[in-house]
């Protein structure tokens, strides 16, 4: 076995994978060994409710894939992978009856928002034109900016809370709500500075690329990535729970797409105590509960604009939404939570058998929650799509403990693989100039607990493994 790799990827998840194809383009013998059966981490599918029906097991709409610098340059179509663009990217709809949008036109989507249109392309216009350059440097670890004028103009309101920016850029609530429910994706206290980021990274890939969908299921993706690194020759071997650094042999380097504390424990001695000491002190990030629905019909949405939308968030107000997010951060469990839903079925007839609708939709709790949110979940649908609850064939719910059954990054069932706060957001798992190296040259960490943190946009892979090309050979 240790004749036939130079490099060893623990872990199969979408970082995983791009690390592998980078070491395997660059001419090394790559192994991928991964724990379950099935191989993708977070980005795979599974049949949860009835037999032919298609869900997502974690994540199920990709704008950072789309934007990411490493899938652009990936011929994954050439693999089968194809991408659906909804009408719209996002809805949300308020009380009144009525729903904000976030569409690839900023003029469309700025008038929904009343006085404030003018406020949201003047916030998201600059951004939108400066996208070429700052896609990249978002997704990387941070240095010193080679387009300093277009970064300032990101970072100046990416530093704030979201409550702070929203307050102090919209005066209405509509403006207020669409731009909690997007920051709102960063898992965090809405007080919290940088919340802000989130909400405008995810705006401006809106407004630029969309939000799509893969054909099939997210397990599109993983398997578009597997394919292409078989044809450069790597290997994918599953149902091996890796437990120590024997399985890698005398391989180069060693690249983890794992938690910071899987690393520790399979490392061992290999790492230094004070550095396994500072793994260990790694922030986990809020958990959360998810449920999947089978329904004889779409959803009955009382804002038409929702049935065009591959997502939708339930929060109401923007006043309504960071309470949720407290909560959640606080131990708390929101009676009203703050929901992501995506609608897949309605735009990928692949997913149902018989022409029946999928439902896809978690909230926030705190981390290792073992309380049932699917009611208040429910609920929440309900308040906005009267008679919901009459299309239910079935449902299945996953908790944090079942996240992290199904991954074992996914501790507590913290999907980020740890806070993406200020202070570990471009110092994860530790402070350091290369954060994908440790202090043994032949070890790499290549999981969301690197820069630029969690979803499906395999970044953190990349810059692992060109790391990994400069210190292990």
């Amino acid at each position: 076995m240790t004749s036939q790799h130079d490099a060893v990827v623990i872990g199969s998840g979408p970082n995983g994978l791009a690390a592998a194809i980078t070491l395997a383009e660059a001419g090394h013998a790559v192994t991928v060994y991964e724990a379950n059966a099935t191989i993708g981490g977070g980005c795979r599918s599974e049949e949860l409710t009835l037999p032919g029906v298609v869900h997502d097991t974690c994540s199920a709409i990709h704008p950072l894939a789309v934007a990411s610098p490493f899938f652009r340059e990936m011929p994954l179509a050439r693999h089968g992978l194809e991408w659906i663009q909804p009408p719209l990217a996002l809805a949300h709809p308020l009380d009144d009856g009525s729903a904000m949008i976030l569409s690839m036109s900023l003029k469309e989507t700025a008038a929904g928002l009343g006085d404030d249109g003018g406020a949201w392309i003047d916030l998201f216009g600059p951004l939108v034109e400066d996208f070429s350059l700052l896609i990249d440097p978002l997704l990387a670890p941070f240095r010193i900016p080679r387009h300093p004028i277009a970064m300032a103009r990101f970072g100046l309101p990416a530093l704030r809370s979201a409550q702070s920016l929203a307050e102090s850029r919209f005066s209405g609530e509509r403006a207020r709500a669409l731009f909690a429910g997007l920051a709102a994706h960063s898992i965090l206290d809405l007080h919290r500075p940088v919340t802000a980021a989130i909400g405008i990274v995810l705006g401006v890939i809106g407004h630029v690329v969309g939000w799509p969908i893969p054909r099939g299921g997210s397990q599109q993706i993983t398997d578009a990535l597997v394919a292409h690194l078989r044809s450069l020759g790597g290997e994918v071997v599953t149902g091996t729970r890796v437990t120590s650094l024997d399985i890698a042999g005398d391989a180069g380097a060693v690249l983890f797409d794992t938690s910071p504390g899987q690393l520790r424990d399979i490392a061992g001695e290999a790492l230094p105590g004070w550095y396994r000491r500072m793994l260990g002190r790694y922030r986990r990030g809020m958990g959360v509960f998810k449920v999947d629905w089978v329904l004889d019909g779409p959803v009955p949405w009382t804002a038409p604009e929702c049935a065009q939308a591959g997502t939708v968030h339930l929060g109401g107000s923007m006043a309504e939404i960071v309470h949720s997010e407290h909560e959640a951060a606080s131990g708390r469990h929101a009676e009203r939570p703050y929901i992501i839903l995506a609608q897949q079925s309605l735009f990928d007839s692949t997913r149902t058998p018989d022409g029946r609708q999928t439902l896809w939709g978690y909230c926030h709790v705190p981390n290792g929650s073992t309380e049932d949110m699917t009611e208040r979940i429910e609920a929440q649908i309900e308040r906005f799509a009267p008679g919901f609850r009459e299309r239910v064939v079935a449902r299945s719910t996953m908790s944090p403990a079942q996240f992290e059954t199904r991954n074992a990054n996914f501790a507590g069932g913290d999907i980020n693989i740890g806070a993406q706060d200020l202070r570990q957001l471009y110092t994860r798992p530790v402070p350091r100039f290369d954060p994908y190296s440790t202090p043994n040259r032949r070890l790499f960490i290549c999981s969301a607990a690197t820069p630029p943190g969690g979803g499906v946009h395999g970044m953190g892979g990349y810059h692992a493994a060109r790391s990994a090309l400069k210190r292990a050979w």
